[in-house]
């Protein structure tokens, strides 16, 4: 249940925001508040992620879920592996579509198009 993506957008949301609740988490993230919570879970079991509990606080539900240098580490790796990912899939959209283009213009479908 810990897909890359999940894991890859929460280490990212909480370097970024370790205040978050989980259910600010859950909307960002466009997933539902249990798969956060078993996400963070899973996180927090890998060593990734460690949850500091603000009791002293007004709120006594204050959680910060802040990347431990681990969670740092796997994040950088997990940037470098989406970023090839991602420049592969828009290569092949970008070859997709000049193939689509070609075809249509040999079919008089694209007449004034430019490249």
């Amino acid at each position: 249940m810990l897909d890359e993506t999940t894991h890859y957008g929460l280490l990212k949301t909480l370097e970024e925001n370790p205040g978050l609740s989980q259910r600010d988490l859950a909307k960002r993230l466009g997933v539902s508040l249990g798969k956060i919570n078993f996400c963070l879970n899973a996180l927090v079991a890998k060593g990734s992620v460690k949850i500091n509990n603000f009791r002293n606080s007004d709120n006594k539900l204050a959680y910060a879920y802040l990347l431990t240098p681990s969670g740092v580490e796997q994040k950088a790796r997990m940037t470098v592996e989406f970023l090839q990912v991602k420049v592969q899939e828009y290569e092949r959209l970008r070859a997709e579509i000049a193939e689509l283009k070609r075809e249509a213009k040999q079919k008089g479908l694209l007449e004034n198009t430019h490249e």
